[in-house]
């Protein structure tokens, strides 16, 4: 048997950690796609905030309600809420598939709540009522029960955003009739993008 060097002894170790490293995640990102979810409860994607290879502006969303494993996650810029959907496991049962819009852009910082039969509109509304509403999946219900938007406007958000492919941003408002720079004030605290 050859004698190794200490060099190469040096250079094989870190081969061979390596390798246990790449197998490790990827090990990981195959239990991630394949929904061997071990309990309930809050869980965080594999990758959720690790930097981008490719050094593009990727976008960091909290996917929650009723989806298979809510958590945080990392996306590709540019993404759609059903990618999202999608990272965390599909939807649940009894998820209210078209209470939200699959087709929206996903914004850094969005919470995308996937909303389940049974859940009462009253619990909906605390949920607003306690946070700002995220303008990329809200329902027409959540936007009417923000102050200063009524029915009206509201729909008239949700065709700006279904036009659009979403909102990227609150400002974007300035673009849907009936909203001013008045109401766009009074709706900064409110809403996400």
């Amino acid at each position: 048997m050859p004698e190794f060097s200490r060099s190469q002894l040096a250079v094989y170790g870190a081969i061979a950690v390596a390798l246990l490293l790449v197998g490790a995640r990827w090990i990981r990102s195959a239990e991630a796609e394949g929904g061997s979810s071990g309990g309930s409860g809050l869980s965080f994607g594999a990758d959720s905030f690790r930097p981008s290879e490719e050094g593009s502006r990727d976008v960091v969303v909290h996917v929650a309600g009723a989806v298979r494993r809510p958590g945080v996650y990392r996306l590709p810029a540019g993404a759609r809420v059903t990618e999202a959907v999608e990272r965390a496991g599909g939807l649940a049962p009894g998820a209210l598939e078209d209470s939200i819009n699959l087709a929206a852009r996903l914004s850094d910082g969005q919470q995308v709540v996937v909303p389940a039969r049974g859940a009462s509109s009253s619990a909906t509304s605390a949920g607003a009522a306690e946070g700002p509403v995220s303008l990329g999946s809200a329902t027409l219900e959540q936007l009417d029960g923000i102050e200063g938007i009524g029915p009206v406007t509201a729909q008239d958000i949700l065709d700006y955003r279904d036009e659009h492919g979403g909102l990227s941003s609150i400002e974007q408002l300035n673009e849907v009739s009936g909203i001013g720079p008045a109401t766009m004030e009074s709706l900064r605290d409110r809403l996400q993008p």
